[in-house]
């Protein structure tokens, strides 16, 4: 039996069908369609499926259990060959879905294309959770991945199974509009028809996920490449789109398990083309050359800002506020600037509270990128290493099984490019996990830091924590950079331990978003005296002093180049980041434990909530040192 049951018929007429219908239909579809490359020829029979909830797949096709034989094969090569065109590659029992329509199938035909239900859609975070209570949901999916389960009651065991074989049958789609949260990648599983078709070089099918918005459902969407005969294969492509032969070996290796053992993983600096490309994509124009702006020395300057916290919090006196862009000394804003030719022609005065290109700090795999100049292709010891997955698949991959064959600690972090607050972040020890997440979103991924440095919470037990510092970065050329004299702290919520992966609060700091959970706080002149007496060998001044190192080799690296390779030296720009780190475990040459500071991200115009509650002269501090040059009493300390 394919797909479900139809309802309002096969492939029927379509009486009283309205063009004003199917330009409505294709207003709101149009795009997605187009970008899927679903042929326009279809559109129309698709309206009408998706409107009337037609699923006639079972009058056209069939699903074949097919016995597995293996055979000895002497050539390499033609075993990889074989791999890819074996069904479900690996399990005993197989399946193909197969043409049995009597007159085969027509590409030309209008109605030649299907619906596929999807069985299980879900976020990853949600998914043990989803196997655990709902109800027939882990026995189906138990059933479809061929795993061995029975029972009534909830089995871990099989649980396991299935959240480390669902990578095999995931696919994902994610919606554009929404919050930051709703924009989370969604993964699903097509139905027992959808799920049993198999890969093929050569498809013979297409298919692609279509949201469709009047009943705001997720369907797949079925269609021919070719003319179909009677007992022909449906197939389709698992590494769809991509054409270089090294990148579909990686991509397909969760179904045709393969070593890449010969692949170099160093990863050296990306070329310069890489930079123009990012700066290019992020419509940024770079400023002309100017000489520094002078001020008077009791020049009073008038801020523009669309940020409350600043607006309630900057008390300067020679600060005022204004709700004029045009007549305003220093542009404060939230969003990103992107046109710094014009303001540096026509107003080459006016400060503001960003660089040219300090997305190379700011985003993931931009960090990953200009710390190699630092460390070289493995980058930096303050870095955990990181690849960029969308350009280094190979690399990581080759990388993951080499350390697997030496028994090294495999697991890793996948973070998205450029999303906060560990939305969509996932720590995995599955490989096929990780190329599957490639999929989604743009991903780095990083070496988890399965050493952390921890802290005992007398509730809790030795706990993950990390640190968040706010620098101030004054100038490029000369590189001057601050940071703030009090850093924050955030904690794990459950004691640490290598295991459950997907236990959020044992793994992760960030709770301040997150409902229902708790925020532990403590603050910095608390921490130190109890961090020195949980580590009496290691004092706060020497770990801070390697971390403001770390600090200074971080923005000496990004500043080396010039723009768009490097941060932009602007003179008119200033800048406030916050870095999140942590410490790891780490052993020096002649055998002596070390605390290694490790950077886990650069924010830009980070949250001040906190700094502003307990230290009311935050902003003042900020403004007078990155708009003043005064420091005295501004709690800041020069790093570089």
């Amino acid at each position: 039996m394919a797909g479900r049951r139809p309802k309002g018929g096969g492939g029927g007429g379509m009486e009283g069908e309205r063009p004003e219908e199917h330009q409505a239909f294709v207003a709101l579809h149009g795009a997605a369609l187009g970008a899927s490359g679903v042929p326009p020829l279809y559109w129309e029979r698709l309206r009408h499926k998706l409107e009337n909830e037609v699923f006639d797949a079972g009058e056209f096709f069939g699903i074949m259990q097919v016995e597995e034989v293996e055979e000895e094969e002497d050539d390499n090569e033609e075993i990889e060959g074989e791999l890819k065109k074996k069904p479900n590659p690996g399990n005993e029992l197989c399946y193909k879905v197969i043409v049995t329509n009597e007159n085969g199938l027509q590409a030309a035909n209008p109605n030649s294309i299907f619906l596929i239900d999807h069985a299980w859609t879900y976020r990853v975070e949600h998914a043990r959770q989803q196997l655990l209570h709902v109800p027939g949901l882990l026995h189906r999916m138990a059933n479809l991945m061929g795993i061995d389960f029975h029972g009534e009651v909830a089995d871990e065991g099989a649980i396991e199974q299935v959240l480390q074989e669902m990578w095999k049958y995931n696919q994902t789609y994610q919606l554009s509009q929404g919050t930051a949260e709703e924009k989370v990648p969604v993964w699903y599983i097509m139905d027992e028809f959808g799920s049993r078709i198999q890969h093929s070089d050569e498809p013979t099918f297409a298919t692609a996920p279509l949201f469709y918005i009047p009943q705001q459902i997720a369907y797949t969407v079925l269609w021919p490449l070719r003319d179909l005969e009677t007992g022909e294969e449906v197939t389709r492509d698992y590494a769809y789109g991509e054409t270089d032969r090294l990148i579909r070996k990686c991509m397909l290796l969760p179904w045709a398990p393969t070593e890449v053992l010969d692949v170099n993983y160093s990863t050296p600096e990306p070329s310069e083309d890489h930079y123009q490309a990012i700066l290019n994509k992020n419509k940024e124009k770079l400023p002309v050359a100017i000489n520094p702006p002078v001020y008077d020395k009791n020049k009073i300057f008038k801020v523009y800002t669309d940020l409350p916290q600043i607006l309630n919090n900057l008390k300067h006196p020679r600060f005022e506020f204004t709700e004029y862009e045009g007549e305003a000394d220093i542009l404060y804003n939230f969003s990103h600037f992107k046109d710094y030719r014009k303001l540096s022609e026509e107003r080459p005065h006016v400060m503001l509270n960003q660089f040219p290109c300090e997305h190379l700090l700011t985003v993931k795999d931009c960090l990953a990128s200009i710390s190699r100049r630092v460390g070289g292709t493995e980058g930096p010891k303050w870095l955990p290493r990181t690849f960029n997955l969308h350009t280094e698949l190979p690399q990581f991959i080759s990388c993951f099984q080499q350390r697997e064959r030496r028994g090294e600690d495999n697991h890793w972090i996948c973070k998205p490019w450029n999303l906060a607050r560990s939305l969509d972040t996932h720590i995995t020890n599955n490989l096929h996990n990780i190329i599957r997440h490639r999929e989604s979103s743009p991903k780095v991924v990083s070496k988890y830091i399965e050493s952390p440095v921890l802290f005992h919470r007398e509730d809790v037990g030795m706990v993950k924590f990390d640190i968040r510092y706010v620098v101030l970065l004054r100038s490029v050329k000369p590189l001057k950079l601050y940071a703030y004299d009090v850093f924050w702290l955030r904690f794990s919520n459950r004691a640490f331990s290598l295991d459950d992966l997907d236990d959020y609060e044992k793994h992760f700091t960030v709770m301040n978003y997150a409902s229902g959970v708790t925020l532990k706080q403590v603050h910095y002149d608390e921490f130190i005296p109890l961090f020195e007496k949980q580590y009496p060998e290691y004092s706060w001044k020497t770990v801070q002093a390697e971390i403001f190192k770390a600090f200074a080799e971080l923005f000496q690296a990004a500043s080396a180049k010039p723009a768009p390779f490097g941060i932009c030296d602007y003179p008119s720009s200033r800048a406030v980041y916050a870095i999140d780190l942590m410490l790891k475990w780490d052993t020096t040459r002649d055998g002596k434990r070390t605390m290694q500071p490790q950077v886990l991200e650069v924010n830009f115009n980070p949250d001040c909530d906190r700094a502003c509650k307990y230290h009311p002269t935050f902003f003042n501090d900020v403004f007078s040192t990155l708009f003043l040059d005064e420091t005295n009493n501004c709690h800041v300390t020069y790093v570089v």
